[in-house]
Order: C-alpha cells, then sequence, then structure tokens
C-alpha cells in the first residue's frame, strides 16, 4: 500500500442544497433504511431520549444509542464524523495510533462527504434540479458511503481501552452466543475465519437475525455488499487493509486476533439489547 496515495483528511462541508430541500434527520437516516443499511439508525431515533451513560460509553443493560453517536448533526442537519471516545494511541498494542488516525480522520471521513454529497444530490433530483438519469448512480453512492459511514461508527463504539470496555459479554448475550455458535469459543472461531476469509475488502459481523431470533455471523464484501437486511450488526472488524496494514503488512489473521483484545462487549451488550427491543 502506498501511503502517499492515501486521500488527504476530509472535513465534511455543509450540503449545497437550500434550505428548502435540506435533509431532516429523519429523512437522512430513512434513505438508510431504505437501501438495507438502517436497522441502528433507526434504533437510534426511536432511543435518542433515553438518557447517556455517565462515562460516555456502553455501561450495559438498558441499550442507548443515538443519532448523534451515529454521527449526525441535527443543526447542521448532515452527517459528520463522530468524535472518538479515546484518544489514537488508547488502542496499542493491538492497533496502532498511525493506523488509527488515517482510518478515521481519512478514510472514515471520506466516507462522510461522499454520502452527505449523494443525498444532496438525491435531493436536487426531487425539487427538479438534478439530472434524474443520475439516480441510480447516487444511489449507489449513499448505498457505499452511507454503508462505510454506518459500518465505521459502531466499529469505533464497540472498540475501547481497556479502562473503558467491557471485557466480557454479559450472561445474557453469552447465553445466546453459547445456544447460536455452541460456546464462546465456537464462536470466536467461527467470526475469526469469516473474517480472514472476506474476498478482498470487507467486514466479517456478528449480527441479530430479526426473523429467527438468533445470532449469525456474516461477511460483507466493500462496505455494503452482501448485508443482511432484516438483521442489526452488533460487532463488525474492518478488514480493508487500511485498518491493519501500518503494523500488520498482510498478515490479517494476525491482526483480527489481536483486534479482539480491545473489543467493548458493554456497547455489543447494548446493540444487542436494542435490537431485541426494536
Amino acid at each position: 500500500m502506498d501511503i502517499n496515495a492515501i486521500p488527504p483528511a476530509v472535513k465534511p462541508a455543509r450540503s449545497p442544497v437550500t434550505d428548502g430541500g435540506a435533509l431532516s434527520r429523519r429523512d437522512a437516516l430513512a434513505a438508510l433504511s431504505a437501501l438495507g443499511l438502517g436497522a441502528v439508525a433507526s434504533s437510534a431515533l426511536a432511543q435518542e431520549a433515553r438518557p447517556p451513560s455517565p462515562d460516555g460509553l456502553a455501561t450495559g443493560g438498558r441499550g442507548h444509542l443515538t443519532a448523534e453517536m451515529l454521527g449526525w448533526d441535527a443543526n447542521a442537519k448532515q452527517y459528520v464524523l463522530p468524535k472518538l471516545r479515546y484518544a489514537y494511541d488508547a488502542l496499542e498494542p493491538h492497533i496502532d495510533a498511525a493506523t488509527m488516525e488515517i482510518h478515521h480522520s481519512r478514510h472514515h471521513a471520506s466516507y462522510v462527504a461522499g454520502l452527505n454529497k449523494a443525498l444532496s444530490e438525491l435531493a436536487k433530483i426531487r425539487d427538479g434540479s438534478g439530472d434524474a438519469a443520475l439516480i441510480k448512480h447516487w444511489s449507489r453512492e449513499v448505498a457505499f458511503h452511507g454503508g462505510g459511514h454506518v459500518n465505521h461508527s459502531l466499529f469505533w463504539l464497540t472498540l475501547a481501552p481497556e479502562a473503558m470496555r467491557g471485557k466480557a459479554p454479559s450472561l445474557d448475550l453469552a447465553a445466546h452466543i453459547g445456544r447460536d455458535f455452541g460456546s464462546f469459543e465456537r464462536f470466536l472461531s467461527h467470526f475469526q475465519a469469516a473474517a480472514n476469509a472476506v474476498e478482498g475488502s470487507g467486514w466479517a459481523w456478528l449480527m441479530y437475525d430479526f426473523v429467527a431470533g438468533r445470532l449469525i455471523v456474516t461477511q460483507m464484501e466493500k462496505q455494503q455488499n452482501l448485508y443482511m437486511t432484516g438483521a442489526a450488526p452488533l460487532l463488525g472488524v474492518d478488514v480493508w487493509e487500511h485498518a491493519y496494514y501500518l503494523k500488520y503488512q498482510n498478515k490479517r489473521a494476525d491482526y483480527v486476533k489481536s483486534w479482539l483484545n480491545v473489543v467493548n462487549w458493554a456497547m455489543v451488550d447494548e446493540l444487542f439489547a436494542l435490537a431485541r427491543g426494536m
């Protein structure tokens, strides 16, 4: 990977649409929901009235997620890069500071900018000032950049330094993992195998299947391909090379194994509670 080829930090610009065409929080989240990306985004709307955890992170139990935590600025009426709740070097030695800074301030920021741009262009098409022939293109851009934004927003939330994280699943989540995978160890083996076997760039996810009421592990190519609708993402590992190449080079399996040491299981517990309550 050529580090010089990584794009400079992108500061998401305000949406160029007029006030009349500005996106509301509900409109923007609905746009993601329509593309199969809104299981978590929708839960933010339903749960945002709940008071936040005292330390700003998950503490387990009730389930708490807000639109702000997913990177939505209600005043600016656009998606924004969410702030990390820990320093870039806080996950060392498992994830190095340089990778964290590039990953968050450049790669994630570029997805935010792309999502805002795509939603803006679709708004123009709706009000008659845009080119309707490009609706398929901009819809694809929403899917890709929207997936990248939601995925990464959850990614940062489900990681934390030792002093700030839940180090093991709650008894409730652990019981469901045992029921659906045989044991926690079998789940870890399945999850790591799925992450290591993703073709090209993508993710592995622990998800809650609403239909069956069971936990599943899935793969995702790019930021959105193979996404299973009707399921809520709980824990995802980013296996794009930009997530690990500086430290681990081509040793993806080593990265995935080390990454498991910084999972914030308290936040996964909260996402699980949210999913089951939807």
